[in-house]
């Protein structure tokens, strides 16, 4: 670990892994973030999960961080990518959320996040939740978007919902602002695609990093869900980059 400040303020210690970083032009008019590119446990921290639960969509958003990385050099913009698992910390909600730090994710129970006390969450939150969420804050303020995105992606069948049909192909999601949303979803769909209208889950229930790096400074976004599925491997995702970025760049380009 390593003593971490972002733009003067001091963020005490935290794990120097906590993010990877792409850069990219600022003329692209935008910077990717990636929430749960990553199942990585730092040695320090037992679960008390079998291992093998790690490579499922309950530790990382599987095919997303090679998806990120292929839509990325296409648009040849910057991204801030999670190198740790959403078991560890879950980046992609606010850190005051008990959910942060999951105690249960999909039917599996996380013991060693069930047994943390109120100061061993607060340890995690300021070794990981901040100084990732504060490297998204620079990389935006010194960039100065024209538009945010961020790429998750989401499994056909949940364990604890085996009735519940996710039928997409991918997903739009969003909370107040539409403004993207109404530009992109249309261009998808002009694709073939079976595409979620904020599905399969609602930005207005759970959008928490575009909430706030985008919402609150009423900069546009597209927060893009992919079934995984489709982007398990590399051909997946090289398809799914051919559709995407061409989506992305002319949302970008038809905004006002």
């Amino acid at each position: 670990m390593t003593f971490c400040a972002e733009n003067g303020n001091a963020l005490g210690m935290c794990d120097e892994q906590v993010f990877e970083y792409w850069d990219g032009e600022t003329a692209s008019g935008l910077v990717c973030v990636v929430d749960h590119a990553s199942n990585r446990v730092p040695e320090d921290i037992d679960l008390g999960i079998d291992p093998k639960l790690r490579d499922f969509h309950i530790a990382i958003d599987i095919g997303a961080h090679d998806l990120a990385r292929a839509v990325t050099e296409r648009l040849g913009c910057p991204a801030v990518v999670a190198n740790l698992s959403r078991l560890v910390v879950d980046l992609h909600r606010e850190a005051d959320n008990p959910a942060a730090i999951p105690v249960e994710s999909d039917g599996h129970v996380i013991p060693s996040n069930a047994a943390l006390d109120a100061e061993g969450r607060k340890q995690r939150i300021d070794r990981f939740w901040q100084p990732y969420h504060a490297r998204v804050e620079r990389e935006i303020e010194q960039r100065q978007p024209k538009m945010l995105f961020t790429i998750h992606s989401f499994t056909p069948q949940l364990r604890s919902k085996p009735d519940q049909e996710r039928p997409w192909e991918c997903g739009i999601l969003y909370n107040e602002d539409e403004r993207a949303p109404r530009i992109a979803i249309p261009l998808l769909e002009a694709d073939g695609l079976t595409v979620g209208d904020n599905e399969p889950y609602s930005g207005k229930l759970l959008n928490a990093t575009m909430n706030y790096h985008a919402e609150s400074r009423g900069l546009p976004y597209l927060a893009i869900e992919v079934r995984n599925d489709l982007i398990g491997d590399a051909a997946g995702v090289s398809k799914w980059a051919d559709i995407l970025a061409p989506v992305i760049a002319e949302t970008r380009d038809t905004l006002p």
